[in-house]
């Protein structure tokens, strides 16, 4: 297919939209759901700050939002996004934005994000600061660097424990000045569902990183161990949850994350029944549709736990 027929295919349009795919927005819920629930967990605990909530969800919007940016950047620099390339916002390849201006344009959301961090750092502790510092470096050496962490079986890794775990205990955090085991326990299956989005990517991108050297978990396990493994993860974030309600460490309401079944359901079935990129690309909406209706129903239950507290 030429670049005209994949712009078709994926419905990719001229204006403002081409700033908006560059932005990969499919992926930005992974920001909002762990910032969410951490806030809700406070709530929960008595605590909330509007500011501070508002300043943290922004930052770690930018933060993600640069991240793929700098994705964007690096495979064009290093030659592995083309024309044909299926999954990337094609800012580059395919519409003509000069890669420096998508390099710089990441650069400020990470500035504008620190200034953001000097808010919550002012109004808290500054050790936020040194997290946040590290954060946004795994954010640029995800594909920056001469070793980048998307190159390696760890991404999925480093992506689930920085945009959940560690996002959600920074929120729970900077409301209430202390982080619970609780806390860090209710973030796993957060953590492995934005861990899922980078594993689904890795499968449908799996001959093409093949080609260029890449030793993602999907090229170590093969193309159906990958989905196996995929399915599994699903899995084990749902059994998690179900759980933790078991266990008192969520409320009853919580059940309602199992809404978003069909969701992983439809990720996993489709990308058995497919084998090329633009045949899997709606397997890739499901998995992060998963993390985002799950996400946004266990920070909703926590809510409703507030309102109208339900137990065994």
């Amino acid at each position: 297919m030429n670049k005209k027929d994949i712009q078709t295919a994926l419905n990719e349009r001229k204006g403002w939209q081409v700033w908006w795919r560059l932005l990969r927005p499919h992926t930005l819920t992974a920001a909002f759901v762990p910032v969410f629930i951490g806030t809700m967990l406070a709530g929960l605990d008595g605590s909330f700050h509007l500011g501070l909530f508002l300043a943290m969800l922004l930052a770690s919007i930018l933060i993600q939002a640069a991240t793929n940016m700098f994705n964007e950047y690096y495979d064009y620099v290093r030659g592995l996004d083309t024309e044909q390339s299926v999954g990337i916002g094609g800012a580059i390849v395919r519409d003509g934005i000069p890669p420096k201006k998508v390099l710089a344009l990441a650069l400020s959301f990470f500035g504008v994000a620190m200034i953001l961090g000097v808010y919550i750092c002012i109004l808290t502790t500054w050790w936020i600061a040194a997290i946040g510092i590290a954060s946004m470096l795994c954010g640029y050496l995800y594909t920056g660097g001469p070793y980048p962490i998307a190159y390696t079986p760890f991404g999925e890794i480093v992506s689930g424990f920085f945009m959940g775990t560690v996002i959600i205990g920074i929120s729970y955090y900077i409301q209430t000045n202390m982080v619970t085991a609780q806390v860090i326990l209710i973030s796993i299956p957060v953590a492995i569902l934005i861990g899922a989005i980078l594993l689904a990517n890795n499968i449908r991108d799996l001959e093409g990183d093949q080609e260029n050297g890449r030793k993602t978990l999907a090229i170590l396990f093969g193309r159906k161990g990958a989905i196996r493994f995929l399915a599994t993860l699903f899995g084990l974030a749902y059994v998690l949850t179900i759980i933790y309600i078991a266990m008192g460490l969520l409320p009853l309401w919580s059940l309602i994350v199992l809404i978003s079944l069909a969701k992983p359901k439809g990720a996993v079935q489709t990308f058995s029944k497919n084998s090329t990129p633009l045949a899997m690309m709606p397997a890739m909406k499901y998995t992060a549709q998963t993390n985002t209706i799950f996400g946004f129903l266990l920070g909703l239950s926590l809510l409703f736990q507030f309102i109208i507290p339900v137990s065994w």
